[in-house]
């Protein structure tokens, strides 16, 4: 059965164009959002998924939903000669074109407007394939996954970091208070958008993660699958190959 997440509002609009609106509108105020919403952490848990790309030397890198570029800023100041940024949000890429313009990155790093389930590329593309915080707003899941095995290169690496769900006490608790109140209430006062991020919190609450998502990639084909919980299990990194 195909994996949907539920939509962040109700509309007549599917999940994908609902997703690319809601980016839009908080692409201005996101960067320093996600730093306050995770107290800065999500920049550790970036590293880590830059040390496990790093391993395999790649000659190219594609980052899916790369929003405003952090990531694939990461995998160009790490070394790697082209990466590709790809977004559904106009607005998302535009901020991250700016940031990438001032750290003179233009010639590395390329942004590109463009849906993960239908990938622009031909088979066997890229050396790695990084998705941070994305895979939950794939409209199909397995659509999305099956686009990404199709353009990886074999031997390829395959990274993802993701938020998940603690599954002990206290942990599981401030989890879910940490969504339920805090994380809507911070949105609210800094972004235009009033149920955007009650929306990446939802989404977050019903993602399969840990052994869930692992057997997900396996069944697409991915080999070598493996995750690894990040602080006390809020996010979770996933490596896989081709």
């Amino acid at each position: 059965m195909s994996k949907k997440v539920t939509p962040y509002k109700d509309s007549e609009l599917g999940k994908k164009k609902q997703v690319e609106q809601m980016f839009d509108t908080i692409s201005e105020n996101y960067d320093g959002l996600n730093r306050v919403i995770s107290f800065g952490i999500d920049t550790s848990w970036r590293k880590k998924v830059i040390d496990f790309v790093k391993q395999t030397q790649p000659q190219n890198a594609l980052d899916i939903a790369t929003g405003t570029g952090d990531l694939a800023i990461s995998l160009a100041e790490a070394g790697i000669p082209k990466v590709i940024g790809l977004d559904l949000s106009d607005g998302m890429l535009s901020v991250g074109r700016k940031k990438i313009a001032d750290k003179k990155l233009d010639k590395v790093i390329e942004m590109i407007q463009g849906d993960s389930e239908a990938l622009p590329f031909e088979n066997d593309s890229f050396d790695a394939i990084t998705v941070a915080f994305g895979v939950r707003n794939f409209e199909t899941l397995e659509n999305g996954l099956k686009e990404i095995l199709r353009v990886l290169k074999p031997e390829g690496v395959f990274v993802i970091l993701e938020t998940s769900v603690p599954t002990k006490f206290p942990f599981k608790q401030g989890y879910r208070f940490h969504c339920r109140f805090i994380l809507p209430t911070i949105g609210k006062l800094f972004s235009k958008d009033k149920v955007a991020y009650k929306y990446l919190s939802d989404s977050a609450a019903v993602f399969p993660f840990g052994e869930k998502f692992n057997n997900i990639l396996s069944k697409i084909g991915f080999t070598q699958v493996k995750h690894l919980p990040q602080t006390m299990g809020v996010a979770t990194i996933y490596t896989a190959s081709k």
